[in-house]
């Protein structure tokens, strides 16, 4: 497609503005996904609706989290999580999923971490990041974007762009530069959210490739609240990084830069007793369901000490 008719896709320009509530969800693949929204639902559940944030911003598996409380209730989706279980495998045994499930996940968080330590800055970092998923996608066969976003599509209750503001980050692989997508971007939502979720192989849209907005600033991108009075932060990383500290892209950095910024902030991180759930478990999806009871029992037990910070 001809340059002038590419698509407008980074929503930069239009991020300044105030507000009173944002949500912000983080990345953390399938179980993280199913983590998010159980604590979501177990807050709807309670009386705590976060559904009603005037700003949500998802990053990889809280892109997809972003998109589905935007076509269906936090409850509908808890429950379709319990319902779609998928079995183990016979022969495979213990809390941990299958080799060959966690091997590709091994592999990738080698592949990343080579990266980061050859990196000069976080910008060098994504731009090796894009090249090394360009590079894997030019020995493939072409087919994986068609494949991926047809099961992000299948994941997602509404084709449609909600008319509440949310947020899709993902980073140029050509470029390096990152890109937040919204409504007005002229991308459909399934495509914005398969690009951010393109944690390997760089996602198509247009003659543009994507990668994952985890690499945008960290697995939350809290920072693009800025502006907002309250802003809520759910991370199934617990607020971890790969990144040096010095980069400034930890999330800890960013909250205390929208504290100086006069936002009151709170988080939510899974407990000490679910983290095998996630990191090279993360795919993995018969844990999918433990992670859901995991976030919801902790939405539940938050539910009173949010009410007021939420209301």
């Amino acid at each position: 497609m001809p340059a002038e008719d590419q698509p407008q896709v980074d929503a930069s320009k239009r991020l300044r503005g105030e507000g009173d509530r944002a949500l912000a969800l983080g990345g953390g693949g399938s179980t993280g996904n199913a983590w998010l929204i159980g604590v979501i639902a177990g807050l709807f559940d309670s009386g705590v609706d976060l559904t009603t944030a005037e700003l949500t911003i998802g990053t990889s598996a809280g892109s997809t989290a972003a998109a589905q409380i935007a076509g269906a209730t936090p409850t509908e989706l808890f429950a379709a999580i319990l319902d779609t279980a998928p079995q183990r495998r016979a022969g495979l045994t213990g809390a941990g999923p299958g080799l060959d499930r966690t091997r590709p996940a091994i592999g990738q968080l080698a592949r990343i971490n080579k990266i980061i330590a050859s990196a000069e800055d976080v910008a060098d970092m994504r731009r090796r990041m894009g090249a090394a998923a360009l590079d894997m996608d030019a020995a493939s066969d072409g087919s994986w974007s068609t494949r991926w976003r047809a099961t992000v599509a299948a994941r997602l209750p509404s084709q449609r762009w909600p008319e509440r503001r949310v947020l899709i980050t993902a980073v140029d692989a050509h470029t390096g530069q990152p890109v937040v997508f919204d409504r007005e971007s002229g991308v459909e939502l399934a495509d914005a959210v398969a690009a951010s979720c393109a944690s390997g192989l760089p996602y198509r849209i247009g003659d543009n490739r994507y990668i994952d907005g985890g690499y945008r600033a960290n697995a939350e991108n809290a920072d693009l609240a800025s502006g907002y009075r309250r802003v809520l932060v759910l991370s199934p990383f617990g607020g971890r990084s790969l990144q040096p500290v010095k980069w400034g892209m930890h999330l800890e950095t960013q909250l205390e830069e929208l504290r100086a910024r006069s936002s009151r902030v709170q988080t939510i991180f899974p407990d000490s007793d679910s983290e095998h759930l996630f990191g090279a478990n993360a795919m993995d999806l018969s844990l999918r369901p433990p992670a859901a009871v995991v976030g919801y029992d902790q939405g539940t037990a938050l539910a009173g000490q949010l009410t007021e910070f939420w209301r």
